[in-house]
């Protein structure tokens, strides 16, 4: 007797293309207060799926994120750079 064939095999769903960050989009934000419409506006205009503010002396997580944006500030809460990762 012939063995039955064998069930096909569904392809594994391609993974959903991550966002992307280009911080020279988010350079206008340099010099400005942060702000929740700033934080909005740079992550829009950069490209970015994420953003965070990194505040002075603030400890962060060193995992690199290529779609996330993060806004550096001073003391002042003004951006003083703008970097992706």
């Amino acid at each position: 007797m012939p063995s039955p064939a064998p069930a096909p095999v569904a392809a594994a769903p391609a993974p959903a293309p991550q966002a992307q960050c280009h911080a020279d989009g988010a350079k206008f934000a340099v010099g400005e207060p942060a702000s929740a419409q700033l934080e909005t506006a740079a992550r829009v205009r950069a490209g970015a799926e994420s953003v965070r503010i990194l505040k002075p002396n603030q400890v962060v997580t060193l995992e690199f994120n290529g779609g996330r944006l993060n806004l550096v500030v001073d003391a002042r809460n003004r951006v003083t750079a703008v970097r992706c990762g």
